[in-house]
């Protein structure tokens, strides 16, 4: 377990969030009667969730910037850190009461994402990682897969929904990596979907058109349980759109096979 000061403000932050998430989540069901009321309830919730962790955050660490999915970038005094916040990952699992969403926390430092924090509170899975100081889910060490057969490795994937486009090269890329791989799979959470990637449940995953808040705290877990994190277009990872990461093995031969298909 990392028992740093900022592991520690990280999860406290995250934890408080946590307990009005668990509480809006056993109210879906109740709010399916009402034509306005999952969509309208699930932005409240968001909002609600990241004002919490911005409030515990700003506390504890005074001056540090922010980018947030609900609230956008907010400049701070100390240029060199930022957090990276998503209040509420998988909103479509929550909303359908499907257990599987979670609230993500990164922090930026210099242009590194060097901490980071996942928790599933639907299943209670603590998912942490500090640059240099090893990953963790609920106090056990991460690793990255051990499998170095591409017809044994489990891909994960992220699919586009409606209206954001990028579905032809999805569905070539697709066609691509059923044909190498052992199969596929589509959770609904890319925080979850690379947190499990870190703890060997899925071998590679990618993902076109995220922002950093999907992937910032992902990306610090795979690097400290022995795997790779790399982009597609090309960007730095704190500006990445694109991104990919897995095993060595993994995510090398994932990466060949999208480049087949482009």
């Amino acid at each position: 377990m990392i028992r740093s000061p900022l592991m520690t403000v990280m999860t406290d932050a995250v934890m408080k969030a946590s307990r009005s998430l668990k509480r809006d989540f056993g109210e879906i069901e109740n709010l399916q009667v009402l034509a306005k009321g999952p969509g309208d309830f699930v932005s409240k919730a968001d909002t609600k969730a990241e004002e919490i962790i911005r409030a515990a955050l700003e506390k504890a660490r005074p001056g540090y910037g922010f980018v947030m999915e609900e609230s956008g970038v907010v400049q701070g005094t100390d240029e060199s850190n930022r957090w990276h916040i998503d209040p509420l990952d998988g909103t479509h699992n929550f909303l359908r009461g499907i257990p599987h969403w979670n609230i993500s926390v990164a922090l930026e430092r210099d242009n590194q994402f060097i901490a980071g924090v996942v928790y599933d509170a639907a299943k209670d899975e603590l998912f942490i990682a500090e640059k240099g100081k090893g990953a963790y889910v609920n106090n056990r060490r991460m690793r990255v897969s051990g499998r170095r057969e591409p017809a044994e490795m489990l891909i994960g994937m992220g699919v586009p929904h409606i209206g954001k486009g990028g579905h032809p090269l999805f569905l070539h890329e697709l066609g691509a990596v059923m044909t190498r791989f052992a199969n596929v799979r589509r959770m609904g959470s890319a925080a979850l979907d690379i947190a499990y990637v870190a703890a060997g449940r899925m071998d590679a995953y990618w993902e076109r058109g995220l922002n950093t808040w999907d992937f910032a705290a992902g990306a610090v877990m795979i690097r400290e349980a022995g795997g790779t994190f790399g982009t597609l277009d090309g960007k730095q990872p704190t500006s990445a759109k694109d991104i990919i990461c897995g095993n060595e093995v993994g995510e090398q031969s994932l990466r060949a096979a999208l480049k087949s298909a482009g």
